[in-house]
């Protein structure tokens, strides 16, 4: 298979997210047959759907990698798993989420699969990371991804100042 251009969002909101977000983004980038080409900046978000909760530090990673989405997926999960990931509560409070959010041009619908994610270009914590680092991505079967910001901009997002 030809590497693919791929964007994986990360997130945290539990046990020192912004460490963990920043340690799986070099996980992500050794899966088997995958590179990290570009790593975003680190955001602050307010939770969404289920609002008890810590505020979030979101991110977004650009590989390259000659995995299918399946497998991708399933190398993304084993991550989660290894960092402590419990399913319970939807949307709830998590030690890592890590999505797919693009994988190049491909438009999939399977068993717990959709490509392009459904709501990325509503939700500004997927949208400001993605274009940190694909500027002019495209959704496919949507447009732009930067054109979706207008859209999103009352959605409380703090960018966190660069660290090492």
């Amino acid at each position: 298979m030809n590497p693919v251009r791929a964007v994986v969002a990360l997130g945290s909101n539990l046990d020192g997210p912004q460490e963990r977000v920043r340690l799986a983004f070099a996980e992500v980038g050794a899966l088997p047959s995958t590179r990290l080409l570009a790593r975003s900046a680190l955001y602050r978000t307010a939770p969404v759907g289920f609002l008890d909760q810590p505020a979030f530090i979101n991110a977004c990673a650009l590989v390259e990698t000659a995995l299918g989405p399946r497998e991708l997926l399933d190398g993304l999960l084993a991550i989660e798993r290894r960092h402590g990931r419990e399913r319970g509560v939807p949307n709830g409070p998590r030690t890592l989420d890590l999505d797919i959010v693009l994988y190049g041009d491909l438009l999939l619908h399977e068993h717990g699969l959709t490509l392009p994610h459904p709501r990325a270009h509503e939700r500004a914590f997927v949208l400001a990371p993605l274009l940190d680092v694909w500027p002019d991505a495209i959704i496919p079967g949507r447009g732009a991804a930067a054109s979706f910001r207008e859209a999103v901009r009352d959605q409380a997002i703090e960018r966190l100042p660069d660290t090492p």
